[in-house]
């Protein structure tokens, strides 16, 4: 459950007191807190890409850009779902960069 509301509920499972000292649990946590984090990072860099191409003149290229920017969302969406399944397995899926920071994060 730390994944649905991303950095939110990630912190909070890492506050509650049963839950603070689990492994298990502070992975997840951890791993939520840094994915909603770079979620946001990649995103305003992104609407930053798309706003320079304006700036530029070639909105036009926005027709290109622009269904590639609905499948990365999707995927973000689709993916914290599946984060959740893994959890609920009792599965240390790890993530390909934020993984191994969470696993050293989470002790």
């Amino acid at each position: 459950m730390a994944y649905p509301l991303g950095a939110i509920t990630g912190v909070i499972f890492l506050k509650v007191e049963p839950y603070k000292f689990d492994p298990f649990v502070r992975f997840h946590a951890f791993q939520s807190i840094f994915l909603s984090l770079s979620y946001g990072v990649f995103f305003m860099g992104w609407n930053g890409f798309i706003g320079m191409l304006f700036d530029l003149k070639l909105g036009f290229l926005f027709s290109f850009v622009g269904p590639v920017m609905v499948l990365l969302q999707v995927a973000c969406l689709l993916l914290l779902p599946f984060m959740m399944y893994k959890a609920f397995k009792f599965e240390y899926f790890s993530l390909p960069v934020i993984g191994p920071l969470a696993a050293r994060w989470a002790g």
